[in-house]
Parts: structure tokens; C-alpha cells; sequence
């Protein structure tokens, strides 16, 4: 659950707060999506290709603590 507080009807702000917020939680990436039916064979593609990648990125993480 997101909640961002508004202060003195500060709505720039509170709009920003809640923007990187959700990037944060990867809602934006989520909503772009969702939007249209994804096959599941698209499906299963998309989340191999993002477990590669993260398996990458813990791999690099590893490794950077040696240096």
C-alpha cells in the first residue's frame, strides 16, 4: 500500500513523492503491462529474460565486493 501525505495543499511535492515512489515499486512498469494481453509463452520469455537479468546484476554485486 502507497501513501504520501499532502502538507498546506502542497500538490507538486506530493506528486513527485508519489511519481518516485512508484517507480520504486516498479507500478508504472507494471500498469505499461498490463495494459494488453501478453500470450503466455510471451509471458514466460519476459520473465526468464528478467530473472537472467537480475541473476546478473547479484553476480556483479558479488563480485564488486571482492575488488
Amino acid at each position: 500500500m502507497l501513501k504520501i501525505e499532502v502538507f498546506d495543499n502542497q500538490i507538486e511535492p506530493a506528486l513527485k513523492a508519489l511519481k518516485k515512489e512508484m517507480l520504486k515499486g516498479g507500478i508504472f512498469k507494471e500498469m505499461k503491462r498490463r495494459a494488453y494481453y501478453e500470450k503466455p509463452s510471451v509471458k514466460r520469455k519476459r520473465k526468464q529474460a528478467e530473472a537472467r537479468k537480475k541473476r546478473r546484476k547479484a553476480l556483479k554485486r558479488s563480485h564488486a565486493d571482492f575488488d
